[in-house]
């Protein structure tokens, strides 16, 4: 039995201790909002913040974060009025959007650590893999987030 809590609520899984926290939530929590994409943790569409860091869920086991608090896209926010949310749709930044929720989650943390970051640590920070190509509206978007954050 492993024990954290997701979305602020608490859950126990009966699931082998090294199972990928990204299964855990897709197949046992029904938390499809993370995505499978590389299995190696660097395309990022896992992402999700565990103690409030990013984390590809993929390559972290449930049996490693006992005790935890862990955010999936899901649980970022009720009404998707977070800032980082805000400013994606505003800026229309998904066309597929399969890495979008990965995106959103390392866009909330690096915004909760800098929050005005330049675009150069955008770059930096984000190394999340879009097919889509969608990284100069991704960038637009996490500008716009920080100053949606600072009106608020």
């Amino acid at each position: 039995m492993t024990r954290f809590t997701v979305n602020g609520n608490p859950v126990e899984y009966e699931l082998a201790p090294d199972t990928p926290l990204l299964w855990a939530l897709r197949d046992a929590s029904n938390l499809t909002g993370s995505k499978y994409g590389c299995d190696d943790g660097e395309c990022g569409a896992c992402i999700v913040h565990i103690d409030g860091n990013a984390q590809p869920s993929c390559r972290v086991s449930i049996g490693a974060i006992e005790g935890t608090f862990v955010t999936t896209i899901e649980g970022l926010s009720d009404d998707r009025a977070h800032p980082v949310q805000r400013a994606w749709l505003e800026q229309q930044v998904p066309q597929c959007g399969f890495c979008q929720s990965g995106m959103i989650m390392a866009a909330a943390a690096l915004l909760k650590a800098n929050p005005s970051p330049s675009r150069a640590q955008i770059r930096a920070t984000l190394r999340n893999i879009c097919r889509c190509g969608t990284y100069p509206r991704v960038e637009a978007a996490i500008l716009r987030a920080a100053e949606i954050a600072r009106e608020d």
